[in-house]
């Protein structure tokens, strides 16, 4: 790899092996539960630094070089109480890397480090498919999802959507018998709605329920767009059944379209605003879904969909060591990167392009940036000004 792209892509694509030990799976813990981690910085942390433990050692240092004083890792004991709120559950941890860990998911670059697993995990092995759609679902809308759902599963389809009312639970519901995975916004032991409860424990019993959420969450608005991309990460097409001009569920098929997802939509009548979503991805080139066998048309049948979960790497290649920079270099490079950004989230790749600097010389420069509160990544490689930064303030986050 040459020396332009050879970090950036390298960190970016990086994919930890197999735990070696609970040592190290709780060092991986604490690294994604510290402040200002998110599953790029923890990808970049592994790659510079070869291991959860020696990233955990480095971090308070990149944390100070990107200015903020008396940064402190999570705690091993609040990673361990995490550990005993799973067994208590009875929910497993899924690693990136580790065999089990849902190969789909794995592909993409904002894939979460940890997943916690509640139920079936087998089913994590077989075809996906997700269906998503609006709260305030029509009779029409309503029987369709149903009938979808219920054909879908017939033909060996897992179902995934994400646990909320309307389309989600209809969803759920219908193929529950034959496979869904609910993936939650909040904690595994919060249910949101909690009109959903009891569909949510007959999912633990019978099909599977995931979140990268530290348990005891109650999800904010920021937590439904993460959640959106990975019930797009998990599968193979995205069917979006009814949707306003304005839903979280065109942030699941845009999250779809980034992941090179097939997006596929029912068309709804015109005049019905709960369909204006639909029609929109239709007008823009998404496939038409009268039934099962339009879907099964576009991507094919599940038996010629299934893939195996993710083996660790055999190993992983040498990373050139990001040079050390001038502190005046470095306060440069954060002034321009922030002349660039504003509250709507732009492609990095973009943003380097405009900027005119490799990958290579931004790697470390972002990290550090995102561990400092300036920037915030979005699903789909995206990145945007963090909030203090958007409000004019110039004050850097706690």
């Amino acid at each position: 790899m040459d020396s332009e792209t050879g970090f950036h892509e390298a960190a970016t694509a990086y994919r930890p092996g197999p735990s070696a030990d609970n040592a190290d799976r709780l060092a991986r813990l604490r690294l994604i539960r510290s402040r200002r981690v998110g599953p790029a910085t923890f990808r970049r942390m592994m790659a510079e630094h070869g291991g959860a433990e020696a990233a955990l050692a480095a971090l308070p240092e990149v944390a100070k070089q990107a200015g903020v004083e008396g940064y402190e890792v999570c705690s091993e004991a609040a990673a361990l109480a995490e550990v005993k709120a799973a067994r208590r559950l009875g929910a497993r941890m899924l690693g990136l890397g580790d065999p089990g860990y849902p190969a789909d998911l794995a592909d993409c670059a904002d894939a979460p480090p940890i997943l916690w697993a509640l139920g079936d995990t087998r089913l994590l092995a077989r075809p996906m498919l997700a269906m998503v759609g609006t709260r305030n679902a029509s009779s029409l809308g309503s029987r369709m999802a149903r009938k979808l759902a219920a054909d879908l599963a017939e033909a060996g389809f897992v179902i995934v959507s994400g646990l909320a009312r309307g389309i989600d639970a209809l969803a759920h519901h219908a193929a529950l018998a034959k496979g869904t995975i609910a993936v939650q916004a909040g904690g595994l032991d919060v249910i949101y709605p909690a009109e959903n409860t009891d569909l949510a424990h007959d999912i633990a019993k019978q099909g599977l329920r995931l979140s990268e959420q530290p348990f005891g969450l109650d999800p904010q608005a920021r937590h439904f767009p993460q959640r959106n991309r990975i019930v797009s990460g998990l599968a193979r097409a995205v069917i979006v059944v009814e949707a306003a001009a304005r839903s979280g569920s065109l942030i699941t098929a845009r999250n779809a379209l980034d992941q090179g997802r097939e997006v596929l939509a029912v068309p709804g009548h015109p005049m019905d605003t709960r369909a204006s979503g639909c029609n929109r991805l239709l007008r823009d080139g998404a496939t038409l879904v009268r039934g099962a066998e339009d879907v099964i048309e576009a991507i094919g049948p599940a038996e010629k969909r299934a893939r195996q979960p993710h083996l660790p790497l055999a190993e992983i290649p040498e990373l050139p060591k990001q040079p050390e920079r001038d502190w005046r270099d470095r306060a440069a490079l954060n002034s321009r990167i922030l002349s660039q950004l504003g509250p709507a989230p732009v492609a990095e790749d973009q943003l380097l392009r405009d900027l005119g600097i490799s990958p290579f010389e931004a790697a470390a420069v972002l990290s550090r940036m995102e561990l400092e509160g300036a920037v915030q990544r979005q699903p789909g490689g995206l990145i945007s000004l963090a909030a203090a930064q958007q409000s004019g303030s110039g004050k850097k986050s706690p």
